[in-house]
């Protein structure tokens, strides 16, 4: 296992991307990470070759690296997922897997700012090379617009509290990490019992903002169903309500009618009490499963 990354629901990628009486084939690891899912993959079948994407070149280089064993059978490229049809051409994907969200080990390093329980930098960028940094939204973006943000992409119920705060917080001097935006979250949400730390749906709203999540996964679903070959499959593994919700959204979409899907999940699955309790991480994942009939 990955230091760099541990995988969600492995066994039940693997259950539905190559499973007996099918063929092997080119399988997609939109979301590359560590390389767990890829590798898994690859050992479940000799006839799989898979093409691993990351907008993180860290993550591009771990699993590269981890990897390499399985000679030109696993191709790693610098692509967020909504550009996948670059990555594969002409060719068709017999599967396709999506673990959508942040990795441990962008949480885990407190530069990469994703995370307010190590200080660092308010930084939260997947791809290094993008321009928009949590600092500068946190910092020049208007007060009503923070409120919106936090609102619609962290469903925070304390949003205009919390943005107006920000907004006299920083006529003081700007703010510039983890620590001191979770600090001003906490102070806002008051004492008490909390289930989640307060400043839990800021930080995703942030992140969410800065890197475009939603959008690039719209963009992402409908490549990978047009990169997907009659017959392949395609399972998503989401994180929060949001991206739960515009995966079920597209897969009732695809799931009838013309489109030509069978829906493989009547409900989302959920990992199994062993692999919560070894990895806590993951209890929050759900996973959603869809075969295509016809192109």
């Amino acid at each position: 296992m990955s230091g760099y990354h541990q995988s969600v629901m492995t066994r039940e990628v693997v259950a539905f991307l190559t499973r007996e009486g099918t063929r092997g084939g080119l399988v997609v690891d939109a979301t590359l990470g560590g390389g767990g899912h890829a590798e898994a993959i690859l050992r479940s079948r000799e006839d799989t070759r898979v093409v691993g994407l990351d907008q993180d070149e860290d993550a591009i280089r771990e699993a590269s690296e981890r990897l390499k064993e399985f000679g030109d059978r696993f191709r790693g490229a610098k692509l967020n997922f909504r550009r996948m049809d670059e990555a594969l051409g002409a060719d068709r994907a017999e599967g396709v897997v999506m673990d959508i969200g942040v990795s441990s080990h962008q949480l885990d390093t407190a530069e990469r700012g994703f995370s307010f329980q190590r200080d660092g930098a308010l930084d939260m960028r997947m791809d290094r090379g993008g321009s928009l940094t949590a600092a500068q939204v946190v910092n020049e973006w208007k007060e009503e617009e923070l409120a919106e943000i936090f609102w619609k992409w962290g469903e925070e119920r304390h949003s205009r509290r919390i943005a107006r705060a920000v907004a006299d917080a920083r006529k003081h001097r700007a703010i510039r990490t983890t620590g001191e935006l979770a600090e001003l979250v906490a102070r806002v949400a008051g004492r008490g019992a909390w289930r989640l730390h307060p400043a839990t749906r800021v930080f995703q709203a942030l992140r969410l903002v800065v890197n475009d999540e939603m959008g690039a996964l719209r963009e992402g679903l409908d490549k990978a169903w047009g990169c997907l070959a009659a017959g392949g499959r395609m399972v998503v593994i989401s994180f929060h309500s949001l991206e739960d919700r515009m995966v079920k959204l597209r897969f009732r979409q695809w799931g009838g009618g013309e489109e030509a899907g069978i829906i493989l999940t009547k409900k989302p699955r959920e990992p199994g009490e062993d692999e919560a309790r070894e990895n806590p991480r993951s209890r929050s994942a759900k996973m959603r499963a869809i075969e295509k009939i016809k192109i």
